[in-house]
């Protein structure tokens, strides 16, 4: 799987969950900037959590991510893994803007040309 960026500003940093087994991960939000904004949660293990440390909630973040997805129990999970955080490059758009539909007016039913044969 190729992977993946997204850009956005950061809305929420959970506190650093830590196992016995030496295990441990961060889970953030970061909320996207575009017409509809979506708030995706991410998660940085290991030494990525400590990444974490460096920026703060309100911060322009680009994410780059890989996808993880396991079964356990019958059930199906979807992790997004943070691999680098880094603050945002300086004017570039979060996501390209949505194209604008053509403003082509629609003729009134029955005003139409009518050029069929029968």
């Amino acid at each position: 799987m190729s992977d993946l960026k997204l850009t956005g500003k950061i809305k929420v940093i959970y506190d650093l969950q830590t196992w016995d087994s030496g295990f441990s991960k961060r889970e953030f939000v970061v909320t996207t900037q575009e017409q509809y904004p979506q708030d995706v949660k991410f998660e940085a293990v290991k030494d990525k959590a400590a990444a974490l440390d460096t920026f703060s909630v309100g911060e322009d973040v680009d994410v780059s991510f890989n996808v993880r997805g396991n079964e356990y129990n019958g059930k199906y999970y979807v992790n997004l893994q943070a691999w680098r955080i880094q603050k945002a490059t300086a004017g570039a758009p979060a996501t390209p803007p949505m194209p604008e539909a053509p403003n082509t007016a629609i003729e009134a039913f029955g005003e139409e040309e009518d050029d069929l044969p029968f």
